[in-house]
């Protein structure tokens, strides 16, 4: 924190006591977002337009009503994209309004929307591509930024990615060659005030001339960055920005567009005449934590909305690059209507021989405290052998071991086992693999508590200790967007009444499970957690694999 001390006040002046600062929140973005809503509902033209479409659902045959509108031509071929992605970027190319990508897990969303955002910029002078994390940006932008865009990005350079701070407004800024020279004005306002003399008759022209000149310079500054853009890059707050006052744009790219407060959405929707989202709702959703405004409705994007309303608008991948057949299936069938197939590349991708990809372990079936205090030696023979090994010689885990907490929930026998699960793991493949071969590892838990729990666990465990650079614990919402070879996730949640809480948000078990490249083991009481028909089924799943 810095504190400014006003001009010929010395900090030691200052009265020792009766100092404090009060902190109060930041309102700017929920008064952007209220304006926004009331300015969508009260609009007519192109916003009132879109609001009508987003809003109505489909007419069905032979009924009037409004029609998501889109251009007619033959389709462009893309060789580097697969069918599907190239079929999304013809969607998004022919829409008049709106146009969804829906990307489930490892199927190049991503790249499907760099590619239409290339492509676009073949038919426009400019876009707008925001998301609703300064991160989500900040990844779209690097993308772009690699296939030789000129990207300018809005936004606080505080929260700026390093690697995108070159490409930020303010940086920009500094480096124009006329910047100098308005520096040099800038100081000279600042001595003329300074010194200011009485009786000076000549003072205002003199600092009159000086701001003109000043102004005319950042305009000119202003008019070739933005000129020079292909892409404005910002958060959807960020549309907000002074900076983009006035400016409109024929199309607004929405990357994660399902983790988007719709009140969000419409800050920068209002700066455009078509809207291209992109995201997967079955994934994580928005962050909201009014139990009212969730009654209300705000827990519902604009894009899982649309994809209601308009199912017509949404092309859907099909194809994921990142697991293994069988890790990918359950998901597929669960959440995407089985629609989702593997790229025949990672279809059998392991790291054992004749190795399960997904394996559960149900912690009521161990006493962790005696597996711990008496480490089984893992045999080559594979994790099949252990698992009966230790099933052989434990007794069963009670249902305690969990505690409530300010992050929720953790489990102390459940953290334990986890690393053993690990360790046994490891200890099939090998150090030597392991660390050549840079195996990297995701401990994955829904409860900070217990992500805590196994972060100290495995600084102390010294086994892991080679392991460490390969190994990090997070939440669910800490690994989204991200992926590794191995995933071990632990549940936590072992009681009598089966309560399981906010494992209930099958959106984010989704996210989890699809983390994993090549193996994923899962970490649960299968007595809490199966009188839960999506728990149920994923036992069973696993079960007959």
């Amino acid at each position: 924190m810095v504190v400014t001390v006003p001009d010929g006040i010395s900090v030691g002046s200052l009265p020792q006591e009766g100092l404090g600062i009060q902190l109060s929140f930041d309102e700017t973005s929920y008064r952007m977002m209220f304006d926004a809503l009331d300015r969508t509902m009260r609009a007519k033209g192109r916003l009132g337009y879109l609001r009508d479409l987003f809003y109505t659902p489909t007419p069905r045959k032979g009924k009037g009503g409004m029609r998501a509108e889109t251009f007619s031509f033959a389709d462009l071929h893309f060789p580097y994209l697969n069918p599907t992605q190239e079929h999304a970027v013809n969607e998004v190319l022919r829409a008049k309004d709106v146009a969804i990508v829906h990307g489930p897990p490892g199927t190049g969303k991503t790249t499907t929307l760099v590619e239409a955002i290339y492509e676009t910029l073949r038919r426009e002078s400019q876009v707008l591509v925001c998301a609703q994390s300064n991160m989500a940006v900040d990844w779209i932008s690097e993308k772009l930024v690699d296939r030789g865009v000129n990207v300018l990005r809005i936004g606080n350079p505080v929260r700026v990615d390093d690697k995108m701070l070159s490409f930020t407004y303010e940086r920009r800024f500094e480096a124009h060659p006329d910047y100098p020279q308005l520096w040099s004005i800038r100081k000279a306002i600042r001595e003329l005030r300074a010194h200011r003399k009485r009786g000076d008759k000549n003072y205002h022209q003199k600092l009159e001339r000086l701001k003109d000149r000043a102004t005319a310079l950042e305009i000119g500054i202003n008019q070739q960055l933005f000129g020079e853009a292909r892409v404005i890059a910002c958060t959807l707050v960020g549309s907000g920005h002074r900076l983009l006052e006035g400016m409109k744009f024929g199309t607004l790219f929405i990357d994660e567009a399902a983790q988007a407060l719709e009140a969000a959405c419409w800050i920068a929707i209002r700066r455009a005449s078509r809207v291209v989202l992109a995201g997967d709702h079955c994934q994580l959703p928005p962050t909201v934590k009014s139990y009212e405004a969730l009654k209300g409705g705000l827990g519902k994007t604009l894009m899982e909305r649309i994809a209601e309303q308009r199912p017509e608008v949404v092309t859907l991948l099909t194809v994921q690059y990142r697991m293994n057949e069988e890790i990918m299936r359950f998901s597929s069938d669960w959440f995407y209507h089985n629609m989702v197939q593997s790229a025949p590349e990672v279809k059998f991708r392991s790291i054992l021989d004749l190795d399960r990809p997904m394996m559960w372990i149900d912690t009521g079936n161990y006493d962790t405290k005696q597996t711990e205090a008496h480490p089984q030696p893992l045999p080559r023979g594979g994790e099949s052998v252990w698992t009966q090994e230790v099933e052989a010689n434990q007794s069963p885990l009670p249902s305690g071991g969990v505690g409530g907490g300010v992050y929720g929930y953790s489990n102390s026998s459940e953290a334990r086992l986890t690393l053993l699960a690990l360790r046994a793991y490891f200890e099939i493949i090998g150090k030597e693999r392991i660390l050549s071969e840079r195996l990297d590892v995701g401990i994955i838990s829904p409860y900070r508590a217990q992500v805590q729990l196994l972060r100290k666990l495995v600084k102390k465990n010294e086994f892991f200790k080679p392991f460490r650079s390969l190994i990090s614990v997070n939440t669910v919402d800490g690994f989204q967007g991200q992926e590794r070879d191995i995933i071990v996730i632990s549940l936590v949640r072992s009681n009598d009444e089966g309560q399981i809480g906010f494992l209930r948000d099958l959106r984010r078990m989704n996210v989890a499970i699809t983390r994993a490249r090549m193996k994923l083991i899962i970490l649960g009481d299968r007595s809490t957690l199966c009188r839960h028909p999506f728990y149920r089924k994923l036992w069973e799943y696993i079960k007959n694999l």
